[in-house]
């Protein structure tokens, strides 16, 4: 029973420590610029920046992707506490719809959105789409990279983009 003390004892101090180190989720906060060169499926003509506010579990974006075909400004945000939400995703002059849930990864590195929203497709006809976008930060905080894979009528798609900090 000595001997269980003093282990005991150590075991408590090392739990305490390990939860005042415990990780803090990352703030995504600042203007953000894709690294072409480390991201993937992307078309090689197509720059995006991202200015992203956050507030504790609140993430606000403003989203600028240029292409040969036109500009799209996209004006969003996620709600990161695993609660489903309703959301709509300004696009330009059009407004997308859906259901989405944002939590926190378990190493708390960054989050991940499963959405689905319902577009209008070019016959008229309603298309639901399904999205996962795992967002995940550096350690450093000075990259992030967006991992977006989903469902669409044309099939499964998947894209990594990486952002560095401005």
């Amino acid at each position: 029973m000595k001997r269980r003390i003093p282990l005991l004892s150590v075991l408590a101090l090392v739990l305490t420590g390990s939860l005042a180190f415990a990780a803090e989720k990352p703030n995504f906060s600042g203007t953000w610029v894709m690294d072409k060169t480390r991201s993937e499926g992307i078309p090689p003509n197509v720059e995006q920046t991202m200015t992203l506010a956050q507030v504790e579990d609140n993430l606000s974006m403003q989203n600028k992707i240029v292409t040969p075909q036109g500009d799209i400004d996209i004006k969003d945000s996620f709600n990161i506490n695993g609660k489903e939400v309703e959301f709509t995703q300004k696009r330009n002059d059009e407004e997308i719809k859906g259901k989405r849930t944002s939590k926190w990864l378990a190493d708390v590195s960054g989050f991940e959105s499963n959405e689905e929203f319902t577009v209008e497709g070019g016959d008229g006809q309603a298309i639901t789409q399904q999205i996962t976008r795992k967002w995940v930060m550096s350690a450093d905080g000075k990259t992030f990279t967006v991992d977006l894979s989903g469902k669409t009528p044309n099939g499964d798609m998947h894209t990594k983009r990486t952002f560095v900090k401005k």
